[in-house]
């Protein structure tokens, strides 16, 4: 059985040891994977997003994900069971909303927040030692969901809430959800509000005014020019080749990203 983990404590203290610690004194045998620990930090929505990209290509088993502001605070933490069969373990905060959807919705889920896995005594700011690495090692190793915390309905969990694209008049309006080390803009349209406003390979197109083309990748244009693709996640992303397209387009996250036909 996989343990995997992404999280926003990065790797220049010894917050990701210590949880891979944790976990292999509860069972050694479990294989632990580091998806990331580059989240931004407290950003949410960035860790909710990089584990549903991340989750159909990882090996099936109990993914914690830790990106937790409200840390120590009446917030809870619960493990979810997904309708593929994958148990998703963290703070519910929005954060592992995306990737259940991803696996086909949550059919099952406890509150973690007094499990009986967790280490005593829980630390006020360090739910990831003491709370999500133990319940994740004892559900890995076989333990029972319904065992792991207090019931709680799935109705009641914490769902993320994101902007929603839309095609007016032949052109697709999305959002900046996330901007990559390489200045590369990945929105929240898709293969099919591009085919609805008629914007195919090869088209010329305006992004936000400015003049680009929808290519299958990066070289397909000459270098310094802006590009519009389908990304490794299946986004539709504008980047530019060998530039910084969030830069080139005074784009930040959130902004509004208009791409209709010159």
């Amino acid at each position: 059985m996989v343990v995997t983990l992404l999280t926003d404590y990065g790797l220049g203290d010894e917050f990701v040891g210590v949880c891979h610690g944790v976990i292999a004194r509860i069972a050694p045998e479990l294989r632990v994977i580091d998806v990331t620990h580059g989240i931004g930090r407290h950003d949410v929505r960035h860790g909710a997003l990089a584990l549903r990209n991340a989750l159909p290509h990882l090996p099936a088993g109990v993914h914690v994900a830790i990106v937790d502001p409200q840390v120590g605070t009446e917030r809870r933490g619960v493990a979810v069971r997904c309708d593929d069969g994958r148990v998703l373990v963290g703070p519910d905060n929005g954060l592992l909303s995306l990737a259940w959807e991803r696996a086909g919705g949550a059919l099952e889920a406890v509150d973690i927040s007094r499990s009986k896995h967790r280490l005593e005594p829980v630390s006020a700011t360090f739910h990831g030692r003491d709370v999500f690495a133990p319940v994740a090692a004892h559900l890995a190793a076989g333990e029972e969901l319904r065992d792991a915390g207090d019931p709680l309905a799935v109705e009641e969990l914490t769902v993320l809430e994101l902007p929603q694209p839309t095609v007016e008049d032949g052109t697709a309006v999305g959002h900046a959800l996330l901007i990559d080390a390489y200045g590369n803009v990945s929105l929240d349209l898709g293969h099919e509000h591009m085919l609805e406003a008629g914007l195919t390979i090869g088209a010329q197109v305006e992004v936000n005014g400015a003049p680009a083309t929808v290519v299958q990748t990066f070289a397909d244009v000459p270098a310094g020019e802006l590009l519009v693709y389908e990304d490794a996640w299946g986004a539709v992303a504008a980047a530019v080749n060998r530039g910084d397209a969030s830069v080139e387009l005074g784009i930040a996250r959130d902004a509004e990203v208009r791409i209709a036909r010159r």
